[in-house]
């Protein structure tokens, strides 16, 4: 599909580009929100942050085109999904912080 846009008036061609400008917007939302699906709340994360190296966290919220994730250190950061990495707990050595208790079910 071609469109001539030397046809086009000043006013078609503004309309013409609200509309592409809302497209790419809807196409990129889209794509942060796929890229999400691949983490759940409550999974633990990695990302890098320039300068500070890697940053460990959980992820607890979705927000539309980002991800908050809590840090090890209590700092919250909005992190685009892509730059998310899921973090490797080891079998050997599960790091438990806080005043978390663990129940085991009767069974």
């Amino acid at each position: 599909m071609k469109i001539d846009i030397d046809k086009l008036t000043e006013k078609e061609l503004i309309d013409l580009n609200h509309r592409i400008v809302e497209r790419l917007k809807f196409l990129e939302s889209m794509r942060a929100h796929s890229e999400m699906l691949e983490f759940g709340v409550g999974e633990k994360v990695s990302f890098r942050v320039p300068g500070r190296g890697e940053m460990l966290g959980v992820l607890v919220k979705y927000n539309k085109k980002t991800v908050t994730v809590l840090t090890e250190d209590g700092q919250s950061w909005n992190v685009s999904p892509h730059l998310l990495e899921k973090e490797k707990e080891s079998n050997q050595e599960v790091k438990k912080s806080g005043n978390v208790i663990e129940i085991n079910p009767k069974g």
